[in-house]
């Protein structure tokens, strides 16, 4: 909450969670000068809260500005040194937790970004514009549901116009629901999650590969599920998987074009999709808790992963998958 202070950094661990973004242009987007000194290391174990989340709900599909604690999406502490200059890119379910995070690491990395997200996220939305412009660079919101081919199609033209083109997609959205039984899985709810996870990824690059120019890259965010999967966590699991599959699958086809494609799969991180059904009731201080790193992770710590497969420098990177789950888990 935004009115948690003394308390919301404490929980933090002493990351910042407010908004604003307060470093110079220069610094927000890197000036590439070696910093000064050794470099500062931090206890992974500590960096971020291990004390267990109170239990909380929101109506789907949440508000990252409504949960406490705030989850930390690198708001003010992500420092960018110019590895995206020029690119442009499109990241669905980007107004909060992983897919934010991103966004404002492409941002102060020097690309122009688009973002998607379901139209009720508005308000966390316009924060990730503010943020995307405060780093100096071209900021457009893409609200629409993409359970459809029609929304998906539209989607990526509206990008590729408002952009004057593309050359990295991350796919993220994502509607998670935990349920202790297959038969208290309703038929809508099945439906409505792989129409989310895994029919819209495809639809939304089969949409954008024609206007993707060799060099460009797609970026799926799979889960520790499409290797692991939790019970409670059927039918998001079995779209995890297919996640996983489709990625290599596409990887193998656009190798052809020079359009890289690769996954990323997170363990438990703190994001709306928990407080919005994704932790069985009275489970949400459990949230993290068995990892051996002993805490759940923050959508900061994975933005970094997100660049880095982004970047040219990874040119022989497709077909892969880099996890990010404090230790338990594959890949």
């Amino acid at each position: 909450m935004d009115d948690q202070g003394t308390t919301r950094r404490t929980i933090l661990g002493g990351a910042a969670a407010g908004l604003a973004f307060t470093a110079t242009p220069g610094a927000a987007q890197g000036s590439g000068a070696p910093p000064s000194g050794p470099a500062k290391l931090s206890d992974p174990r500590s960096k971020y809260t291990s004390q267990p989340f109170p239990e909380q709900r929101q109506p789907w599909p949440a508000l990252q500005s409504k949960m406490n604690p705030r989850p930390d999406s690198g708001e003010t502490s992500y420092r960018g040194s110019g590895r995206l200059a020029g690119r442009k890119a499109l990241l669905t379910g980007a107004d909060s937790g992983i897919g934010r995070a991103a966004a404002i690491a492409f941002a102060r990395e020097g690309a122009d970004v688009a973002i998607n997200y379901y139209p009720t996220e508005e308000p966390d939305a316009q924060e990730v514009k503010a943020l995307i412009e405060q780093a100096g660079r071209k900021a457009v919101l893409l609200p629409a549901d993409i359970r459809t081919e029609r929304a998906c199609t539209k989607l990526v033209a509206d990008a590729v116009r408002r952009l004057g083109g593309l050359d990295l997609l991350v796919n993220n959205a994502a509607y998670q629901q935990s349920k202790s039984d297959i038969a208290e899985i309703s038929d809508e709810q099945m439906v409505r999650t792989f129409e989310t996870n895994i029919f819209a990824m495809f639809r939304i690059a089969k949409a954008a590969i024609p206007s993707m120019p060799p060099g460009s890259v797609i970026i799926n965010t799979g889960s520790v599920n499409s290797y692991d999967p939790g019970e409670e966590l059927l039918d998001y699991a079995s779209t995890k998987g297919a996640i996983l599959i489709f990625t290599k699958g596409l990887a193998k086809q656009l190798a052809k074009k020079g359009i890289r494609v690769n996954m990323v799969a997170p363990g438990p991180i703190w994001t709306p999709l928990q407080v919005a059904g994704g932790q069985l009731p009275g489970k949400m201080g459990e949230f993290g808790q068995d990892t051996p790193m002993g805490r759940a992770g923050q959508p900061a710590e994975l933005a970094p992963l997100y660049v880095a497969l982004a970047e040219d420098g990874t040119s022989f990177s497709t077909g892969t998958a880099v996890g990010a789950h404090g230790g338990k888990g594959n890949p």
